[in-house]
Formats: structure tokens, C-alpha cells, sequence
């Protein structure tokens, strides 16, 4: 079972044929945790769209989170919408929770490897590869492959 930390007021939605992978028995990339969607404002979403896969994966959103359809994440990785806290210290003494969001959005049929994190304000182009252990902090253009971290286009896709 996923772990499930919803705001109230806010919507989790998920797609059908949804496959969620969440104990070190199911992969033998060991998921170190279940599968979390986690919303932190009244008015945050995740969305996911159908026949998607994901193992030991989080999802945070403080705005907006949009999978498409057919996307398959690999273990562990971490899609998170916000910083949390604000970068100042002035600005985190005044409201420690007040960090920055932007939405996320992954189109479809994109394959995110292993251990990668991606965060707020990106979008995911339709057909991508996102490398194990990268950390996108830029859009990704639809059928490429992005590795590293920063995360850069180290191919294109036919």
C-alpha cells in the first residue's frame, strides 16, 4: 500500500491500470519506502494519468504534480513541487514552510531511471529518458535522454 498524506482540500487523482511497487521484494532495485503521494496545500494536485508504474517513487505538491499516460519511474526516485523552505534565513524565521513551488509536469510515455530527483517548475517532454540518478532542475525536450546533475541532454531519440 502507498503512503498517502493529503491536504485537505486538495486532489489526488489516479489514472487506471496504475502498477505500485512499494517493498524490497517487488524490484530488485530495492525500493527503500513505499510509494508516497503527498499534497501540502488545499489547493494542490497530483494528477496521474493511465497505465503508469511506479516503485518506491514520492510525490510532493505543495502546487501541481501532472503525470501522463504510459509513464514508468524507476526506484526511488523523488518528484518534489516545492523548496520546502525558503532559501533566506529572514524568510524561513517568518514562515519556516513558506518555500518556493512551481507545477511539474511529465508527458507521456516518458521512463525515469533510478535514484533521480526532479523538481519544481519542470516539465518532462513526451517520450524522454531521464537517467538513473539525475537531478532535472530544467524542462526536458520530448524525445531526448537527460543524465547527470545537472541533468543535460546527452542524446535525442528517433
Amino acid at each position: 500500500m502507498p503512503i498517502i498524506q493529503r491536504h485537505r482540500s486538495s486532489d489526488i487523482l489516479l489514472g487506471d491500470g496504475l502498477s505500485l511497487r512499494s517493498w524490497p521484494r517487488t524490484n530488485p532495485l530495492v525500493p527503500h519506502h513505499p510509494v508516497v503521494f503527498a499534497t501540502r496545500r488545499a489547493e494542490s494536485t497530483i494528477r496521474v494519468g493511465n497505465d503508469c508504474g511506479f516503485t518506491g517513487t514520492t510525490f510532493v505538491a505543495a502546487d501541481r504534480i501532472e503525470v501522463g499516460d504510459r509513464v514508468q519511474i524507476g526506484s526511488n526516485v523523488s518528484v518534489v513541487d516545492t523548496d520546502f523552505h525558503p532559501l533566506r534565513p529572514d524568510e524561513r524565521n517568518r514562515n519556516f514552510n513558506a518555500g518556493a513551488a512551481a507545477p511539474i509536469v511529465i508527458e507521456d510515455d516518458v521512463f525515469v531511471g533510478m535514484d533521480s530527483l526532479i523538481l519544481k517548475g519542470v516539465t518532462v517532454g513526451e517520450g524522454s529518458v531521464v537517467g538513473a540518478g539525475s537531478v532535472v532542475s530544467r524542462d526536458v525536450p520530448p524525445g531526448t535522454v537527460v543524465a547527470g546533475n545537472p541533468a543535460t541532454v546527452v542524446r535525442h531519440l528517433e
